[in-house]
């Protein structure tokens, strides 16, 4: 026997409807049918992130989604590839600090051989090929070593999270991903991809209860086999972040790479609308006060850029630039100038009109994407986020003032509340540099 709910949401034209069924197991299956495509998207979203990891195995859930591609009880890494490439489909896979998603997007008529190749590589992989995974995986972690750009983002984490596993790289560390014995791995997957930690999504050409039909032959399946019972996965919240920190890695670079960033919100957080504003406003799009006033004005930097995270029980938000040595102190100095601009109330209405169009706007035109429809059923099932309706959306963006958005900056960009990373030459250059931002993290490095 299965649940059924069924929930209609309207937003001018096209009409969003989507329908959701509980299964007995604690599956969840969510679809939205779109009659103007003929392909679907489907994703399988597993409550299992880099979060979820004890310390001595940092980076089995990431090297777990390599490891589905790799063979399952009934297809192989080969079989696997041949059968997307012949439905001319793409299959891909993500993992992020709370969630590890396998998605693909395929012509309609495809849905069946997707939906039943998928089940089996989430809830049945072989974990075949194991070591030669392993070099696929160490050589990705050295991909990154060489891009500092990417990389100073897993110093910004650790600084601000400490010892926390939301402060650990999503991608794992070399030690471990070069030691974990099959056993561990296996019994990680055996405890978190589970029924009841999963959301199957779709979005297309669908037709619900197919859905929820060959859902369920999968699950039939890993019945059969004699699976264990299902657990979602309850993860302990963060109390407390740690004090603000410093993190420096020395590395003969043209640019220094720099991140500046502080404890967030979460994702249920009502001034997450607010939030969104703030990192357009600040360096979220081509007009953002950072990008116009480092880049274009002075020609201080190619990539400068905000950033917000929300997770659920809290967030990260913060600043990226990369600069070269003789721009880098300047550039903190505009960058911390703006911040405590927008914090002081400096926000006129045309700009955050500006910023609420582009953010309605891009929310609007994603939704032309299946893959994006079906992202954000799944994301926010799997994230137990409450799925809004476009109206809605659009409501809770314009009714977003100029004094919340200010607030909100002054609290969490606050420059005692920030922590720092950078990647470069000098550390003495950077720490001189970050006077400009913040003076008491300058001083105790």
């Amino acid at each position: 026997m299965r649940k059924r709910y069924c929930v209609k949401a309207h937003y001018a034209t096209p009409m969003q409807n989507w329908v959701l069924t509980e299964l007995d197991s604690g599956e969840r299956v969510i679809s939205e049918r779109l009659d103007h495509v003929r392909s679907a998207a489907v994703g399988f979203w597993i409550g299992a992130g880099s979060r979820d990891e004890a310390a001595d195995e940092a980076g089995v859930t990431h090297f777990i989604e390599h490891l589905l591609f790799k063979g399952s009880d009934r297809y192989s890494a080969v079989e696997i590839a041949e059968i997307f490439d012949g439905l001319g489909g793409e299959l891909n896979a993500a993992t992020s600090r709370e969630h590890t998603l396998v998605y693909a997007r395929i012509p309609d008529h495809h849905l069946e051989t997707a939906v039943d190749v998928m089940s089996d590589m989430v809830f049945a992989p072989a974990f075949a090929e194991l070591d030669s995974e392993r070099e696929v995986v160490l050589e990705e972690i050295a991909m990154y070593e060489d891009a500092p750009q990417e990389l100073v983002h897993d110093l910004i984490a650790e600084a601000v999270f400490g010892d926390h596993p939301l402060g650990r790289p999503v991608i794992g560390t070399v030690d471990v991903i070069s030691s974990i014995p099959r056993d561990s791995i296996a019994r990680y997957h055996d405890t978190m991809y589970v029924p009841g930690n999963i959301v199957v999504a779709a979005a297309g050409n669908v037709e619900h209860d197919q859905v929820v039909e060959l859902v369920t032959r999968g699950l039939e399946r890993r019945a059969a086999a004699g699976a264990g019972a299902s657990r979602p996965n309850v993860r302990p919240p963060l109390v407390s972040p740690p004090a603000p920190r410093l993190q420096f890695q020395q590395k003969d670079t043209e640019q220094y790479h720099v991140c500046l960033a502080a404890p967030g919100i979460s994702r249920s957080d009502r001034r997450r609308f607010a939030a969104s504003l703030l990192d357009a406003i600040l360096g979220g799009s081509a007009s953002s006060r950072l990008f116009q006033e480092i880049r274009e004005k002075r020609g201080m930097a190619y990539a400068v850029y905000s950033f917000v995270s929300q997770y659920t029980d809290t967030g990260q938000i913060g600043v990226y630039l990369g600069t070269r040595e003789d721009n880098l102190g300047e550039a903190l100095r505009i960058t911390a100038e703006q911040i405590a601009d927008i914090a002081g109330g400096n926000l006129p209405e045309r700009e955050l009109n500006r910023a609420k169009e582009n953010l309605k706007g891009r929310i609007l035109l994603s939704m032309e994407s299946t893959s994006a429809r079906m992202n954000r059923l799944g994301k926010s099932l799997i994230t137990d986020s409450e799925l809004l309706s476009l109206d809605r959306i659009v409501a809770e963006i314009d009714a977003v003032e100029a004094s919340s958005v200010s607030e909100l900056a002054a609290a969490l960009l606050a420059p005692d509340r920030l922590s720092a990373a950078c990647i470069g030459p000098s550390d003495e250059r950077f720490v001189a540099a970050l006077e400009h931002v913040t003076p008491g993290l300058a001083r105790a490095a």
